[in-house]
C-alpha cells in the first residue's frame, strides 16, 4: 500500500513539468528512507537535470540506502545533461520502482539492466497505466512520429458552433475562453483552417503567455490570407505557418507573404492532415492543438487523428438546419464506428459546461 502512494505522489509531482519539458517526458521522483520521504524532484524544463537528479540533490547523504520511486525508467545515457543510472548508483540506491519503461531508444530498458547489473533491486510496473496516460503524448510522439492532437470547440446546448449567419462570438463565456488560453499555453502548435481565419480573424496567441510559444498553422488550399489579417500582421512576432498544398506552396504569390510555407500532399482536394502531422513530429512537435472549423475537425475525425477533445458547451440555443455543427467531414455510417471518449469529465466553465476526454483507441 505505500508502494502506491509515493508512486502516486511521484507521479503528482511530474505533471508539474507539463509544457516546459516537451518533447521530454513528465517525470517525478520521490526517495524514501524508513518510511519517510528524504528527497523529492521532477524534470522541470526541457536541458535541464532529470526528476532523480533533483530528488537525490534534495535527499544527499540520506540517499544511501534508500528506495527511488519514480514514474519512468532511469536514462543510462548522454544527452542534454548525464546518465541518471550513474547518479543513481553513485548515491547508494538500493531499490528503484519505475512505473514504466522508456520506449527512447536510447534507454528502452538500458537502465533497468545497468542498475541490475550493479546490484540495485528493479521493479517496473507500479500504476504503469496512470504513468502512461501522463506520458500518452510523449509516447505517441515516439511510437507514431507525430503529436498528440487536441480537438477543441465550443457549442451551444443544441450543437452548433456558429448560426446559420456564420456568426460565433461568443458563443462560450469569458471563463471558457480564459481556459483555452491556458490550454493553448502548453501547446507546440494551434491549427485552424482558413475558414476561421476569414471569418473570425483570430491571432491564436496564449493571453497571458504560458510556459510555450505554439505556432500558428493554417490549413489553406490556395495558400493566400487576407494581408490584412491579424496572423500575418504579427508574423514577426508569433510563429506563423501556412501548410498548403505542394503546388500552392510553390507559387510566388504565396511565398511573398513572408513566413514559413509547408507543402502537402492533397487529400479530398485539401493539404493532408495526415502529412502535416508528420512534419510536425519531425519537428519533435509534442502535443497540438486543432481549434479549427467544422470542416478541417472533420478532416482530423474521418483521418483517426483526435486523441484529446476539449468541449464548452453553453446554455444557449440557436436553432437553424443551416446552423454549423462542430465536426464535418464525411462521418461515419454507423454509430458504432464514431469516437467513442474514454475517461471524461464534465466541470463547470462559468455557465458552461467543459467537457473533457481521451479518445479511446482500438
Amino acid at each position: 500500500m505505500s508502494d502506491n502512494k509515493w508512486m502516486q505522489r511521484a507521479l503528482e509531482l511530474a505533471r508539474r513539468g507539463q509544457g516546459h519539458v516537451e518533447p521530454n517526458p513528465m517525470v517525478g521522483a520521490v526517495i524514501v528512507r524508513d518510511g519517510l520521504a528524504v528527497g523529492e524532484g521532477w524534470h522541470q524544463r526541457f536541458g535541464e537535470a532529470h526528476a532523480e537528479v533533483n530528488a537525490l540533490a534534495e535527499a544527499g547523504d540520506r540517499a544511501r540506502g534508500a528506495t527511488l520511486y519514480v514514474t519512468l525508467e532511469p536514462c543510462c545515457h548522454h544527452g542534454k545533461t548525464p546518465p541518471c543510472t550513474d547518479a543513481i548508483l553513485k548515491a547508494g540506491i538500493n531499490r528503484v520502482l519505475a512505473a514504466m519503461a522508456d520506449s527512447f531508444p536510447r534507454v528502452a530498458g538500458g537502465g533497468i539492466a545497468q542498475l541490475r547489473q550493479a546490484g540495485v533491486a528493479v521493479e517496473i510496473g507500479l500504476l504503469e497505466r496512470d504513468a502512461r496516460k501522463l506520458n500518452a503524448p510523449y509516447l505517441t510522439l515516439l511510437g507514431k512520429q507525430r503529436p498528440w492532437v487536441h480537438a477543441k470547440w465550443a457549442m451551444t446546448l443544441d450543437g452548433k458552433i456558429a448560426t446559420r449567419t456564420g456568426h460565433s462570438h461568443w458563443i462560450s463565456s469569458e471563463e471558457s475562453r480564459r481556459n483555452v488560453h491556458k490550454l493553448r499555453s502548453r501547446m507546440d502548435a494551434i491549427i485552424v483552417g482558413s475558414g476561421t481565419v476569414r471569418f473570425d480573424n483570430p491571432l491564436l496567441t496564449a493571453r497571458p503567455p504560458g510556459p510555450r510559444t505554439p505556432t500558428r498553422i493554417v490549413l489553406s488550399s490556395t495558400g493566400l490570407l487576407r494581408p490584412d489579417c491579424q496572423l500575418l500582421q504579427t508574423r514577426h512576432e508569433e510563429p506563423l505557418l501556412i501548410a498548403t498544398t505542394e503546388e500552392a506552396a510553390a507559387t510566388a504569390e504565396v511565398k511573398s507573404q513572408g513566413c514559413e510555407i509547408v507543402g502537402l500532399p492533397r487529400s479530398n482536394g485539401r493539404p493532408d492532415v495526415a502529412a502535416l502531422l508528420q512534419e510536425l513530429g519531425r519537428r519533435r512537435y509534442t502535443n497540438v492543438l486543432v481549434e479549427a472549423g467544422a470542416e478541417v475537425l472533420g478532416s482530423f475525425r474521418d483521418a483517426g487523428l483526435i486523441d484529446e477533445v476539449h468541449v464548452f458547451i453553453a446554455p444557449r440555443l440557436i436553432g437553424g438546419a443551416a446552423a454549423l455543427p462542430p465536426i464535418g467531414g464525411a462521418g461515419v455510417a454507423n454509430i458504432n464506428e464514431g469516437m467513442t471518449l474514454s475517461e471524461w469529465s464534465c466541470e463547470p466553465s462559468g455557465p458552461d459546461w467543459y467537457v473533457h476526454g481521451l479518445v479511446q483507441s482500438g
